[in-house]
């Protein structure tokens, strides 16, 4: 990250520019930072001035406790400042709520897309699932068991229990350790894990909500009630695609929104 800009309670984050057109920031999600949305830049740059950043707490940024999901929003509001003073907000799994709050709270933004926002209300005893999550993960993090952390995320993402002790054993482990107290971030930007109805109603601009046609059938009708629930939204579905979409899938229609 070659740029810095400094948020309301003092924070710094880190971001990078890429690209001409229509600026867009792009809003990671849990266990990721700017660089897991570079791709997806890197693939808008085109037609876009695309604009990554390291969340607060997370890469090369800074961190101020105490955490609030308006901090969090403040930092959407300075980066917006740094690169112009408007811009289009894509997020990304739990970013994309992020994203939504943003809007919502009156940020100048032009356009907001999201992919894939896991609000629980569609899945099966969700919102049990999500309860019993955020204690086990409060916990956890209380404690400083940072692996034990990672863990409960991957199992609530449906990663099996193969699968997770190969990732402990991979070197991407400490990476994930190091922004595990993040987690708690996105567990509050994603709040009781309901698609906050009357938040959305309040977001003005034009919303794309974008899902995987392999992703499973719950994530698929989240987020076309989404696009349902903001005053003007649009529900696209990208076939054969799951949560972890490919950017030469996703950057074309992202751009023809932002740029159309």
């Amino acid at each position: 990250m070659d740029k810095k800009t400094t948020s309301r309670d003092g924070t710094r984050l880190a971001y990078e520019v890429t690209g001409r057109g229509p600026t867009v920031i792009l809003v990671s999600g849990a266990m990721s930072t700017g660089g897991t949305v570079a791709p997806l830049a890197a693939r808008l740059a085109d037609r876009c001035t695309a604009v990554v950043y390291d969340r607060r707490g997370r890469g090369a940024s800074g961190d101020t406790a105490p955490y609030a999901v308006a901090r969090e929003v403040e930092d959407l509001a300075a980066l917006v400042e740094a690169v112009g003073g408007e811009a289009a907000l894509f997020g990304v799994s739990s970013g994309g709520a992020l994203a939504l709050e943003a809007a919502a709270s009156g940020l100048p933004v032009r356009q907001v897309a999201v992919y894939e926002t896991p609000f629980a209300d569609f899945l099966p005893g969700g919102a049990e699932r999500e309860a019993v999550y955020k204690e086990q993960l409060d916990e956890a993090l209380a404690a400083g068991r940072r692996g034990d952390a990672v863990e409960l995320f991957l199992r609530l993402t449906g990663l099996g229990e193969e699968m997770i002790r190969g990732a402990r054993q991979s070197p991407m482990w400490a990476g994930m350790e190091a922004v595990a107290p993040s987690l708690a971030y996105d567990d509050a930007v994603m709040g009781d894990g309901l698609l906050p109805r009357a938040r959305l109603a309040a977001v003005t601009v034009p919303v794309l909500s974008v899902v995987g046609g392999a992703s499973p059938e719950w994530m698929r009708e989240a987020s076309r009630v989404l696009a349902d629930t903001v005053p003007e939204g649009t529900y696209r579905v990208l076939e054969g695609q799951t949560h972890m979409v490919e950017p030469d899938v996703l950057g074309p229609v992202l751009a023809g929104f932002l740029t159309g």
